[in-house]
């Protein structure tokens, strides 16, 4: 193909005006939750509150996909000995960036953890169902098989009874048939001895990653103590912009030892994608891939449709996978396996690796009072509401 300067293309369109920039999307959700719903066992704590691991606390990731949730915790000091996923290309990445960690690449439903993993002290379960039963961004069917495979969750926790449990899903869960699926997803942990589990819905951006990906976490344990979660430390105002984890890759030259690849377009198609506004869409019927960036702000939610993954700010060409994976805080240091688009799919699904570390920091101070046999009801002050 020609070789073709796509930063030359500085052509506007006079039909797409500028788009407003829609922050927070589940924002009054989350509010909801917060104002509406007591929760006496939910405590937000301060980052300068987090504490260092009394002891080499071991957790199992189920659905874990590529490991941004496993990354987030091992960052945050925790120990990953166990894994579950079904798709090779991504149980094949995990067990390339956590060899240490035993990956069990098959179907859930088959999986007897007692016998694969060994009767090791498992001290916390981790992980999220598929969400694409749940997810606004596609069809919400009730009826989808993928749903209840939270029903297999519990079975793992039920069977290995670890001291806390951590589930993330799309926040669309939470208001799913009027509530009924989060009520139901309690339920189903209470009956197995987790009786206060809390759910919280946190805004990515809000802990330093360069996205935009509102997450719902349920957090529940079963010695009655509270449920810990970080509480927001950045405002709008301090959010970090797309640019600063993206800027310093190169622009058009490719590199597939790093991952950083990205769609191969002709002129012509470069030619229409200078023509998008930041936080427009090359299509109007298919408005959810080939958005272009805002400068200034954190990347919309990224995700791979197909190839086309989001308009880069400032050059005409999708974002590469290197990027996707900066804009989701994976260390440059981890590799993803398979073809280009198989690892954006990967990365599009994963939970940011840095809002994942903040949950396991929280959730320390409930496995290190368990390890001091902290048993005392804690004051109520600064529990149960989000705290500025």
């Amino acid at each position: 193909m020609e070789l073709f300067d796509t930063r030359a293309l500085n052509v506007k369109h006079p039909k797409r005006p500028l788009k407003k920039p829609k922050l927070g999307r589940y924002e009054r959700l989350a509010a909801n939750i917060e104002e509406m719903i007591y929760d006496p066992y939910k405590k937000w704590i301060i980052k300068e509150e987090f504490q260092e691991p009394l002891k080499k606390f071991n957790f199992i990731d189920l659905f874990c996909g590529c490991g941004g949730l496993t990354q987030g915790f091992l960052q945050a000091g925790m120990n990953p000995v166990g894994s579950v996923e079904i798709m090779e290309v991504a149980a094949n990445t995990h067990k390339l960036n956590f060899p240490q960690c035993q990956c069990y690449n098959g179907d859930i439903k088959d999986l007897d953890p007692v016998e694969y993993f060994g009767k090791k002290n498992i001290h916390l379960v981790i992980g999220g169902p598929p969400c694409q039963g749940f997810s606004v961004a596609g069809k919400r069917d009730p009826n989808d098989p993928r749903n209840k495979l939270f029903y297999e969750f519990v079975r793992i926790v039920k069977e290995l009874q670890p001291w806390y449990v951590v589930l993330e899903n799309v926040p669309g869960i939470l208001t799913m048939k009027n509530g009924k699926v989060k009520e139901k997803i309690i339920k189903e942990f209470a009956d197995i001895g987790y009786k206060n589990m809390s759910v919280a819905v946190l805004e990515s951006a809000n802990y330093g990653v360069p996205q935009f990906r509102p997450r719902a976490i349920f957090i529940a344990n079963r010695y009655d103590l509270s449920n810990y979660y970080p509480n927001p430390q950045l405002s709008k105002e301090n959010y970090v912009p797309i640019e600063t984890a993206i800027s310093d890759l190169s622009p058009d030259v490719p590199d597939p030892k790093t991952n950083h690849e990205w769609t191969k377009h002709s002129k012509e198609f470069m030619i229409r994608l200078s023509k998008v506004p930041p936080g427009g869409s090359l299509y109007e019927t298919f408005f959810d891939a080939f958005k272009r960036q805002y400068k200034g702000l954190p990347s919309m939610t990224i995700k791979e449709n197909h190839g086309g993954t989001h308009i880069h700010p400032n050059l005409n060409r999708c974002i590469s996978a290197r990027e996707m994976a900066r804009l989701q805080t994976f260390p440059d240091s981890f590799f993803f396996t398979g073809s280009m688009k198989k690892a954006m799919w990967q990365i599009g699904n994963a939970v940011p690796p840095l809002l994942g570390e903040n949950i396991g920091r929280a959730v320390i101070t409930g496995l290190n009072r368990i390890v001091k046999k902290d048993f005392s009801k804690e004051s109520e002050i600064n529990s149960g509401f989000l705290t500025f």
